[in-house]
């Protein structure tokens, strides 16, 4: 006969099915105790972020139209710009998002 495989525990010893399953009953008891979150807040949830996207996107266009403006070079400053700003708009929600 064999013996049977021990069971996986993480750092504290404990079960991670079991503490997985513990946490998961906190947030059901946690959300019945607690109303729901009314509409409006989460209008303005997805207006922030939103805006947080926008912004960084219209700031990079601005200063690259200004750049190319400036040292007359067609549209490669705004189209550059506008890239990195997209991209940090998405990493300012990305960020936003998993503090709420």
């Amino acid at each position: 006969m064999t013996t049977p495989a021990p069971e996986p525990r993480n750092e504290e010893g404990r079960d991670p099915v079991a503490t997985a399953a513990r946490r998961a009953r906190q947030r059901d008891e946690a959300n019945r105790d607690d109303p729901a979150t009314p509409a409006s807040i989460r209008l303005a949830q997805i207006g922030v972020l939103g805006w947080t996207i926008v912004t960084p996107i219209l700031l990079g266009l601005l200063a690259g139209h200004w750049l190319d403006r400036w040292l007359r070079t067609g549209v490669m400053f705004a189209a550059a710009l506008l890239t990195i700003g997209a991209g940090l708009g998405m990493w300012f929600a990305w960020r936003w998002m998993h503090r709420q």
